[in-house]
């Protein structure tokens, strides 16, 4: 028997308290194979940036931000065998790019909840725990109209992301947060000074990047169960393990892209699972040197990162 909304939201507020060849098409609608493109770098170089261009979903004025270290998932309202086949699944993709996954009882920072009218529950479940999906902090969330469409989606799968931007030397938030205080020391013999605001380094010499790491915090995952027909229980567990690591446009067009993106699509039944592109896209995010200024400049370093990677994956000759 399924949890009741309000029993659901009630345990999941607990637990948060916390391949193949890939087909793409160019601007003039022809359809290449990538064996063909691989050969010929610009093209392969303006494949990646459609990908990254239809995919990438960060938070606005923000560079593409990612899991750091380790993370821990946990699924609610799933049979046991379900949830820790998503468990393991998740966790197994997060450990070929390089974090830690922790084993049960660590602190959820990915939660997958199933539910049978995901509109319904998202929408309760912000109401009871908002501060959970919008943190407060500038560049941490996509905002609240983001919001109302995550609750208004009739999608199968729907999903939302916090993030927080940190010095990459110490790890300090680098943001102002409601109620936070940071500690200054004081000079020589004084007294620490408790400050609402946070301490920035100013000594970075460079107008291309900043010294700022955007870190993913916490990741909400929502299945709504009634609407997976057809869809194995590998597909959508690829398929949550790829919107739960990156930050997903949950509007996504890749139908011109190979990719588990495309299973709530026209034929996107006929997926496998994590395709050659999405696994370049997710090697090449957890790559990638961070902290470009400005979208063109995370584009690129997105681009060769994903190239490096994607590349990597073709047999030679």
């Amino acid at each position: 028997m399924r949890a009741t909304t309000a029993t659901l939201i009630a345990a999941v507020s607990g637990l948060v308290l916390l391949a193949g060849p890939v087909q793409a098409q160019d601007t003039d609608g022809e359809i290449y194979r990538v064996e063909e493109v691989v050969v010929e770098g610009r093209r392969l170089d303006e494949a990646a940036r459609a990908y990254i261009s239809a995919a990438a979903h960060p938070v606005p004025g923000r560079g593409p931000a990612r899991w750091d270290e380790a993370i821990c998932v946990g699924a609610a309202n799933f049979t046991p065998e379900v949830a820790q086949y998503l468990v393991d699944r998740v966790s197994d993709v997060a450990r070929e790019l390089g974090l830690r996954a922790h084993e049960p009882d660590c602190h959820p920072s990915v939660v997958i909840i199933g539910t049978v009218d995901g509109a319904e529950f998202t929408r309760q479940f912000v109401a009871r725990r908002p501060k959970l999906f919008v943190v407060g902090g500038s560049g941490m969330d996509q905002g609240l109209s983001a919001l109302e469409r995550f609750q208004a989606s009739d999608a199968a799968v729907r999903w939302w992301h916090v993030s927080v931007p940190v010095d990459d030397e110490t790890g300090q938030i680098a943001v102002r947060l409601p109620g936070l205080q940071v500690t200054a020391p004081g000079d020589a013999g004084g007294r620490d000074t408790e400050l609402m605001a946070p301490i920035v380094r100013r000594n970075f010499a460079s107008r291309l990047r900043e010294p700022h790491l955007d870190v993913m915090k916490r990741s909400f995952v929502i299945v709504d169960v009634d609407r997976l027909e057809g869809v194995t229980l590998e597909q959508l567990a690829d398929y949550i393990a790829f919107v739960a690591l990156a930050q997903v446009d949950p509007e996504a067009d890749l139908s011109r892209f190979e990719s588990i993106l495309n299973l709530f699509q026209p034929g996107g039944l006929d997926t496998t699972g994590l395709s050659p592109w999405d696994r370049a896209y997710l090697d090449g995010l957890y790559d990638m040197q961070t902290g470009f200024v400005g979208r063109g400049a995370q584009t690129r370093a997105l681009s060769r990162s994903i190239l490096d990677a994607y590349t990597a994956q073709v047999p030679a000759d």
